[in-house]
């Protein structure tokens, strides 16, 4: 059975990062005191590059939803991915879930419900921005000037494990490392040598950006929100809503295998890694979504869905890319499987999604299936 990751119920204040000693560490830093008071820059939950991200469809999966399923207290987004679409919910009940950990970690920073400390945090980052690793550390022993500069590799490198080791002390809670994280990947993210995902890096590309970590615009929360890091089909069998939203992957490239550099920072676990993309083994990560047992997978998956209406988005690829790009759920099957379910209404609109840069797909749309069920 899927259990929350419980976190602790204390809100620390004291220890601020400007006064306490830097943790034990083989690596030396540097601190430019000079520069700790310099304001630092605030991102939101849509600063990501993410496949399948649905920022710019926002609008118009929120005013469907709102239009079709009428009122309603609480939503579960179980692909959820960045968080976006939970995020036009915030009033709501939120369920959120993504199997990937480096995900979870950035919604308990975006929809957590335990207290936290903005002046601590703050303080972290901005002593963060200030420091100069100068000895090899795991990111830059396996990482060094492919993604990232050298350089970068140990500041990030020294960071994560600080933030490791400082929540072990009791320094900083649960929530607290969690935004912590959230700051480094979405820094990692703004200048990795990417198109936006780490299949793999640019020959020759841009390094030389500076690892800067902001501040995440947080919203207060609803007390009753549940976050998990599990895998949807059992997770459905014990957990209910209103609305339940599902945004799975279309076809065969793997989340995993688009994000196993921020997964490996998040879960710092520290695994061997290999290949030109310098992966971790990801087995245990893999969606059946992505492969042929997709139908079977969503078959049960609708099947063990406790809601009032189940929100399907799902593109019109069909068969107009690749074989990698070909959707691996028919419109045949998502209509059987849903009309089993209760009553199908379907929404269109036009849309190009953020891709690896190898598609350019004419006459692209996203599609919402909403079944109101029996």
């Amino acid at each position: 059975m899927p259990v929350k990751e419980q976190e602790k119920k204390n809100s620390y204040t004291s220890s601020i990062v400007s006064k306490r000693l830097p943790s034990k560490s083989s690596l030396r830093l540097v601190v430019n005191n000079d520069n700790i008071n310099q304001p630092l820059y605030y991102f939101s939950i849509y600063n990501r590059r993410y496949l399948g991200n649905k920022y710019k469809l926002n609008e118009f999966i929120k005013n469907t939803i709102e239009k079709e399923c009428g009122e309603f207290e609480s939503i579960a987004d179980l692909f959820a991915g960045t968080g976006s679409v939970a995020s036009l919910f915030q009033n709501k009940h939120l369920i959120v879930n993504d199997i990937l950990y480096s995900n979870y970690v950035c919604h308990q920073t975006w929809f957590g419900i335990d207290k936290w400390s903005e002046s601590k945090v703050k303080s972290y980052i901005k002593q963060y921005n200030n420091i100069s690793a100068k000895s090899e550390n795991y990111m830059s022993k396996n990482f060094a000037d492919t993604f990232f500069s050298k350089n970068n590799c140990r500041k990030i490198g020294f960071i994560r494990n600080d933030i490791e080791e400082n929540y072990k002390k009791g320094l900083i809670n649960l929530r607290e490392k969690c935004i912590l994280i959230t700051s480094l990947l979405y820094a990692m993210d703004k200048i990795a040598n990417t198109c936006g995902h780490y299949d793999a890096y640019r020959r020759n590309g841009e390094l030389d950006r500076e690892l800067v970590l902001g501040m995440p615009s947080i919203q207060i929360s609803n007390q009753k929100n549940e976050l998990y890091n599990e895998d949807i089909n059992n997770l459905v069998k014990v957990v209910s809503a209103d609305v339940v939203y599902l945004d799975p992957p279309y076809n065969s490239r793997q989340y995993c295998d688009a994000y196993h550099l921020l997964e490996n920072v998040a879960r710092w676990e520290k695994p061997k890694v290999f290949g030109v993309a310098k992966k971790m083994d990801r087995t245990s990560l893999k969606s059946d979504y992505c492969t042929i047992s997709a139908t079977n997978a969503f078959e049960d998956l609708i099947h063990n869905i406790k809601a009032k209406y189940i929100v399907l988005s799902y593109n019109n690829m069909a068969e107009k890319g690749n074989d990698r790009s070909n959707a691996k759920l028919s419109d045949e099957d998502i209509m059987r499987i849903l009309k089993a379910k209760g009553i199908v209404k379907v929404f269109s609109q036009d849309y190009k999604a953020f891709s690896t840069g190898k598609s350019n797909i004419e006459e692209n749309a996203e599609r919402l299936f909403i079944c109101k069920c029996f």
